[in-house]
């Protein structure tokens, strides 16, 4: 786990995790109360999940739908960060490698670490990454 090899390099890291507020594609028509609603879910339990590995997760938000557009507002209030870890499914699986978040997040931040984790499997509402 990416999170776990950076906590052991600095035993006093903190994450904060941001889940872009994606709409729900199952649905013919989202409603963004409930995009929100689950986007806070799945914060909650990836939480819950780094917690039980030992990590330290100071905060939990949601943001924009793109996660390019999700990140530069968290930056942009104020919140410091020495790296940025972006979670995507396999490539041909991964919508944010199809719209290049890597790079256009290297590019925006060119002065962060920007960290790629690839997921293992796709389960359930994460197959919209």
């Amino acid at each position: 786990m990416a999170a776990r090899d950076l906590a052991r390099d600095d035993p006093e890291a903190e994450f904060a995790l941001l889940v872009p507020a994606t709409p729900i594609g199952k649905l013919l028509v989202w409603e963004e109360g409930e995009t929100v609603e689950v986007a806070r879910r799945h914060a909650e339990l990836a939480k819950a999940r780094l917690e039980r590995h030992g990590l330290r997760v100071a905060a939990t938000r949601t943001g924009d739908q793109d996660p390019t557009a999700a990140i530069a507002d968290e930056m942009h209030a104020g919140h410091e960060y020495d790296a940025i870890v972006i979670s995507t499914l396999p490539a041909g699986m991964s919508k944010w490698l199809g719209m290049d978040v890597l790079s256009r997040v290297r590019r925006n931040f060119p002065r962060h670490k920007v960290i790629h984790v690839e997921a293992k499997a796709a389960t359930g509402a994460e197959a919209s990454t």
